[in-house]
């Protein structure tokens, strides 16, 4: 895994949105005195959430609304993956999951098809619309290969499915998310092959229970 560290060039300022702060006061109010610190991740998402990405001098406002000292919110920023240090797509960040089953089932043909369309990993494209990376494990190993794509999985992919989604985001279009193949989440390709008698779920398979085991009054002895 590739050394975590804030981006060279970095904005003058930041300032939070009303909304923003609004998010962030609300999440502070969750914890007690003396104990506002602990709202220091949810603030960085809202940040990256509103930017795109976390600046320093973003790093810099959060410590100073939670009384912090600066390294302490830069030790956690660069500790989670999820936290981008440098800006990234305004149209898409694509993260391409590298890990065993992923891998296994494609993956590096995903990256290829990444590094193809949009350019070196870790790297914003020319036209400052798209950027990928190599992460790992997003929890949808069933659904081997897959990409989150900002916010959303996109799972079951193939390189011609990729390329075509990455088409429809550039086109402004908004593809369709989950699985890329004729699934419902991680049932089994082309629907569920177990537990399929509807008599299982409509009562009919039921029998009448004429008492319960142990439902008689139990005296004690003399």
């Amino acid at each position: 895994m590739s050394v975590r560290r804030l981006a060279k060039d970095q904005p003058a300022t930041f300032a939070f949105s009303k909304a923003t702060k609004a998010k962030a006061d609300w999440w502070i109010s969750k914890y007690p005195q003396g104990r506002q610190q602990s709202a220091v991740i949810p603030i960085l998402w809202l940040v990256q959430k509103q930017e795109g990405w976390v600046s320093e001098p973003a790093i810099r406002a959060i410590a100073d609304l939670l009384g912090m000292a600066y390294i302490r919110v830069l030790e956690v920023a660069t500790f989670y993956t999820m936290f981008m240090l440098e800006p990234v797509g305004k149209t898409a960040l694509v993260q391409v999951c590298g890990t065993t089953p992923c891998m296994i089932r494609g993956a590096g043909e995903l990256m290829k098809v990444c590094k193809s369309k949009i350019g070196p990993k870790q790297t914003l494209s020319a036209d400052g619309r798209f950027y990928w990376e190599e992460v790992e494990c997003l929890g949808a190993c069933v659904n081997a290969p897959m990409a989150m794509i900002n916010d959303y999985y996109f799972e079951d992919l193939t390189p011609d499915s990729l390329k075509a989604i990455l088409d429809d985001l550039a086109a402004g279009k908004s593809p369709q998310r989950g699985p890329q193949i004729d699934r419902i989440n991680s049932a089994p390709e082309g629907g569920p092959q177990t537990l399929t008698d509807p008599k299982l779920y409509d009562g009919s398979a039921a029998k009448p229970i004429k008492s319960l085991p142990n439902s008689k009054p139990v005296k004690a002895p003399a």
